[in-house]
């Protein structure tokens, strides 16, 4: 596991930023989620300066670590993207805690630094209670677990759904091709997190295609092989 931390003082010249107290990030994971975390913070910059400088001045601003409590002492904001095991995040924000001050309700005036965050990033903020999945995931995966569930039944190809879903629903990619972007191994850890959660969930019922492949270590892209094969 590795922890990125990122000084966003100077990478980012918006006044959201300047009137914030957020000025350095720990990104828990390095893995897609948490390096595309780590490069979106200087997404800005990168419309500005371009070229080897921009590479180098962006270096300068992030270290990396394996020992989270080395970094997160002196953060401001503290992103979690490790791997989707309950154990895992569980150890991890047991260890957090000695760092981080604890509350029983977030003040609106945290609340509205995030926001403010997020919009200096360029993103567009949303508002969600604590539940699994929060809102994209809650909606996306019981779609890509039905869609996999659909092809197990022969009711379809995977290459026939996931045309069907690019046209029929605009979607830029099919949920096969999400899949294995995405990860066929992360996919199955959501599930399994959500199943043992909510068992009679029909949503949240385990794959067995989904099982088998995440078996036999076909992850999707990252190992050139899950629903589809990749050279």
């Amino acid at each position: 596991m590795a922890f990125v931390t990122r000084n966003v003082a100077n990478a980012m010249a918006t006044s959201a930023v300047k009137k914030m107290v957020v000025k350095t990030v720990t990104v828990l994971g390095s893995g897609l989620m948490g390096s595309g975390i780590a490069q979106g913070v200087g997404i800005r910059l990168q419309a500005k300066v371009a070229g080897l400088k921009f590479v180098q001045d962006t270096m300068k601003n992030i270290s990396t670590s394996i020992d989270a409590a080395s970094v997160v002492h002196s953060s401001d904001l503290v992103v979690e993207a490790i791997v989707e095991n309950l154990q895992i995040k569980q150890d991890v924000f047991a260890t957090l805690d000695k760092f981080v001050v604890q509350t029983p309700m977030t003040s609106q005036i945290t609340f509205e630094a995030l926001i403010d965050f997020a919009k200096a990033l360029g993103k567009h903020p949303v508002a969600c209670k604590d539940t699994p999945g929060f809102l994209v995931n809650r909606l996306l995966v019981p779609y890509l677990m039905e869609s996999i569930r659909l092809h197990e039944r022969g009711h379809g190809s995977k290459e026939d759904i996931d045309m069907a879903m690019k046209l029929g629903a605009n979607y830029p990619m099919g949920p096969f091709e999400l899949l294995d972007y995405v990860g066929l191994d992360t996919s199955k850890y959501i599930m399994d997190g959500w199943h043992e959660l909510e068992p009679n969930n029909p949503l949240f019922a385990p794959s067995p295609l989904l099982d088998s492949l995440v078996q036999q270590g076909k992850f999707g892209r990252k190992t050139h092989e899950g629903f589809y094969k990749y050279n």
